[in-house]
């Protein structure tokens, strides 16, 4: 428990070589359960740490008493990240999980090491999607019905779905938990009026932003846009839709491997502040206790 907030987590320690390696922080769609992602984190390093919850509302994560701002929320996460002792993370965001990637980048500039932004967009103002599109995205359905997702995957999803409808409906159904469509509704309440468009510039986390060509949620021109406006940003647009990452996530997965193992001069000053910052804290500390 956060704050007061149960939430359900799944923690993959680090080991090996990476044991000293901040956690990646993982930040899911909407509506669906940490088991979604599974398939990018079997095909990413097996010495990398990973940590994945289901947001409050959502999967095995009990419904919070009242709606949440996505500025609520990543404090939140950040306390919980502090409370599985990590003080540094690399964060991804998926879909909407990209929102809270973005605010958690700029709310917790010192936490967070690098960020990785996969088929997401900069919310109220961006390029949006077809109608068509939005409208099946304004309930969870999709993730309570697995026939129903299999006759909408072509056409919200794209990419390699719209060979095989029935693939992107088991992304959702095989191994997910559904859970209450309130938890739904406080995800779309808790990005209502929010937008990172105006302050994409002050991200100073160096940041790998990931797209597909075919992805009717997400259009390549807001991976596009993103790259461009972070100072420190890499584009990465990929031949898929919105969720290759899952579906085809052996060829993603060592991208965002390789970005994770650079380091840049950014980073090692961050890393002197953070460092800075907690040995003033803990003589703080010292002194209060010797008093």
């Amino acid at each position: 428990m956060v704050r007061g907030i149960q939430a359900r987590i799944s923690v993959r320690p680090a080991r090996g070589r990476l044991i000293d390696e901040p956690p990646l922080l993982l930040c899911n769609g909407i509506g669906a359960s940490l088991e979604a992602l599974q398939p990018l984190v079997d095909a990413l390093d097996p010495d990398r740490g990973v940590v994945r919850f289901d947001v409050p509302g959502v999967g095995g994560s009990p419904v919070p008493p009242f709606p949440y701002p996505i500025t609520g929320l990543s404090s939140w996460v950040t306390a919980l990240m502090a409370k599985l002792g990590h003080r540094r993370f690399d964060v991804f965001g998926l879909s909407w999980g990209g929102g809270l990637a973005q605010q958690l980048a700029l709310q917790s500039r010192r936490r967070v090491r690098r960020l990785v932004l996969v088929a997401t967009g900069t919310g109220t103002l961006m390029v949006p999607a077809h109608p068509r599109v939005l409208v099946k995205m304004l309930t969870p359905r999709r993730h309570r019905d697995p026939a129903y997702a299999a006759s909408i995957a072509a056409a919200i999803y794209g990419g390699g779905m719209r060979g095989d409808p029935i693939r992107g409906a088991d992304l959702l159904h095989a191994t997910t938990r559904a859970g209450p469509k309130r938890g739904y509704y406080y995800q779309l309440v808790a990005m209502a009026g929010w937008s990172s468009l105006p302050f994409l510039g002050l991200i100073r986390q160096p940041t790998l932003v990931m797209g597909g060509d075919d992805d009717p949620i997400i259009p390549a021109a807001n991976p596009r846009m993103q790259a461009w406006l972070i100072p420190s940003a890499t584009l990465h647009l990929y031949h898929g839709g919105h969720l290759a990452i899952l579906s085809e996530a052996e060829e993603l997965a060592p991208v965002i491997e390789t970005f994770l193992n650079e380091r840049s001069l950014n980073e090692q000053s961050l890393d002197e502040e953070s460092l800075n910052e907690e040995s003033l804290n803990e003589e703080s500390q010292n002194e209060e206790t010797t008093r």
